[in-house]
Parts: C-alpha cells; structure tokens; sequence
C-alpha cells in the first residue's frame, strides 16, 4: 500500500476514487486516467477488498496500485457486518485522505457505504452509473436499494443513458445533478480490446490461464468457425434453485446442438457447488477460473453469443457484436433488450433452450441482433466525467 500524505504539495484538489469489486475497478481506470491529465485534481484510488482476487486481476490489467487498501472481507460475514465494516473503515479513510471529491461506480456495498460515508463527512459524492433500475428493491438485491439511496446524495449523478437520467427525474432529482456520459465499461473495452488486437493472443496462451483442458481447446477455442456459448451467472436472486436450473439448460443444450459451453465460474461457494456438481462431468462444458478482464474480453469477442446475468457483459456485448441472453427475469439495463442486442430468459430451462436455439438455428436472426449499435456509448465517457469535475470541484 502506498503511502498517501494528508498535504498534497501540487496544490491539486484530490479526487478519491472507491471501489471494491472488479467490475468498478474496470469502470473506474478510464476516469482515473482521465483525471491524472488535470492540472487541477488529483486522483486517489482506495480498494475496499470486496472481492479480493477478482480486485488484484482488475488492477493488474491496467496497470493501477491502488493507493489505500481497506480489506474488508472476512470469512462468513453478513452484509449488516459488511456494511458497517465499510462505512467506518471508508469514513477512516476519507478522515486521512481530505478529499475534495469521492467517486463510486454502481450499486455494490462498497458503494452505498462510501456514499454514507462521504455524506457524514460533508464531501461531495460523484456517481458513475447513476440512475440503473429495474423498479423491485429485492431484484437484485442488495444492489437496487444501493443504488437508489446513493443517488439523492450525489452531487454528480454521472447517467450510461437517456433512459437512466429519465429514472432520475422521476425521482425529483435535480436536473443540475444530472449529466448523460455514457457508460465507461465501453472506454475500457475499447482499451482491451484494441490491446489485444494489436499484441494477438492465442488461444491455447488465454486457455492455459483459465486452465482449459487441450481437447476442448483445440476442438471450439482454437477454430474460429467453432461455435461456443460464453457464460457467467452468479447475482445473489438466483442462488439455488436458479443456479441449478441454468446448468440444467446448459447440458440438454450442448446434447442438442453441437456447441461448447465456457463457464469462468465464480468463486462464491454457492455458485462452485451447484455449478461444479452438475456441469463438471459434461465434455462439452470448460469449468474454468475467474477470467482476468483481458482473458474475458478476449472469450467475449470470440464466443457466439453469451448467457449471462452480469450487468456489464449487456454493455460489452454489444460493442463486439455479440446477442446476450439475460439469465434474469428483469433488467436495470433495458436500453439493450429495447435495442435488440439482449433478450430476457430468466432461469426457465425451456425459455433458456428455445432461446439459445434460435441464435444457433436461425442465421438471420443472428446476423440481425449481432449487428445492432451499442446503445451504452461511444469509449468518450471518462473524458466527459473528468472534465465535468474538472470544471465544479
């Protein structure tokens, strides 16, 4: 950890960017790069340690040593313990760091605290991807209710879409809180993608990370004309009986259809078990590790389409050309499934199965909803979000 002094010598007003998983790490870099081209503001990153190993693989891709780390995580913790645990440590944390400003990406625990945390302390708040809802406080959950407390609190409430900074509105938030910046997911798609491009990875390199076994390589990820499913599932609502029915789809799809499945499954026990249980006899299915971003972004470019329940795959997607199926029954993102891009299945083996056929069976349909525009922005909103805070911190 490095040592940040409470005196900043530049005269530069500090900036503390928050995040405790890996999707904010990866939505966050573009604007922590953005921010360190400012002569006025100075950017602080603090880890929160939500999701440890996934955190470390997230900086790591871009190069970024957080400046603080809190290490909230302690084994068989409750989110009450959690969220007290963060909003004193956070609190802590802004005592020594004086920031001007603290900036929090989505809707996790570490963000809701940080914002309860800020909020004591009278420091203005800025939201990347503020205004996301699906309009059920439980679905999902806890991350519905984070993200409506954190937008009242914001002074900066930074909107993916026209449609998230309508939600805003109707929740009588004021319009000169509100900008539409798009979403940075795509500015750091963009930066791995054309990394990738450009350097021209193999796949047995990306498989003998993920430890993918040769045969399952050499027959879907190494021939381009191989056609493999990408998959992640793992939001808290779909625990149990959901995770269970999901693999169901997953083993009468691959006894369908000559398709290999991918599945970078998480590390939280109740999505192995189920998963490992089920799936881990089938040759047709690669059980791997978590991806590092750039190995994911790499599987996301290549697969045919993807099955997922992430947030941020409905964003990537798009931008590589590639149909999702939503494994949720609602979606705080529905500028895509509007768009054509990505379509709700749920949990449903057989709306699962019928779903999944259609993009294999049906070449128009396909080449249809794999050549819609992103409708999640064009790789500028880092730049928007810096300058906005360049201009009012």
């Amino acid at each position: 950890m490095k040592n940040v002094s409470k005196e900043n010598p530049k005269g530069r007003k500090r900036v503390v960017l928050v995040a405790g998983t890996r999707p904010e790490v990866i939505k966050l870099a573009p604007v922590f790069f953005a921010l360190k081209e400012s002569e006025r503001l100075e950017p602080v990153f603090v880890s929160s340690g939500q999701h440890r190993e996934m955190l470390d693989q997230a900086f790591s891709v871009f190069g970024i040593c957080p400046d603080v780390e809190l290490g909230l995580m302690t084994p068989g913790q409750s989110l009450p313990e959690l969220t007290a645990r963060a909003i004193t440590r956070l609190s802590a944390a802004f005592t020594d760091l004086q920031p001007a400003a603290v900036l929090l990406q989505g809707d996790t625990t570490t963000v809701f605290a940080a914002a309860v945390a800020a909020f004591y302390q009278r420091v203005l708040i800025g939201h990347v991807e503020a205004g996301l809802r699906t309009g059920d406080l439980y679905a999902p959950f806890p991350e519905e209710m984070n993200r409506c407390l954190t937008s009242p609190l914001a002074r900066w409430n930074f909107c993916p879409t026209e449609l998230s900074l309508a939600n805003l509105r109707r929740e009588s938030i004021k319009p000169e809180r509100c900008f539409v910046t798009g979403n940075t997911v795509i500015d750091a798609l963009y930066y791995v993608r054309d990394r990738l491009r450009r350097t021209n990875i193999a796949a047995p390199e990306v498989a003998a990370r993920l430890g993918v076994t040769t045969a399952f390589t050499e027959h879907f990820l190494a021939r381009r004309a191989a056609r493999w499913i990408l998959v992640t599932a793992h939001r808290r609502e779909s625990f149990g009986v959901g995770i269970e029915r999901v693999c169901a789809a997953i083993n009468k799809l691959t006894a369908m259809h000559d398709v290999g499945v991918l599945y970078p499954v998480h590390l939280n026990p109740q999505v192995q078990e189920p998963v490992r249980r089920l799936l881990g006899s089938n040759p047709r299915v690669a059980l791997t590790l978590p991806a590092r971003y750039e190995d994911f972004i790499w599987l996301l470019d290549r697969c045919h389409f993807a099955l997922s329940d992430s947030g941020g795959v409905q964003e990537e997607a798009p931008s590589l050309g590639k149909p999702v199926l939503v494994l949720r029954d609602t979606t705080e993102r529905p500028e895509g499934v509007t768009a054509g891009t990505c379509r709700l299945v749920g949990t449903d083996p057989s709306r699962i199965l019928l779903e999944a056929s259609l993009l294999l069976n049906d070449g128009d349909e396909y080449a249809r909803r794999s050549s819609l525009q992103n409708p999640y922005g064009d790789g500028r909103a880092a730049k928007k979000i810096a300058e906005l805070l360049d201009a009012s911190v």
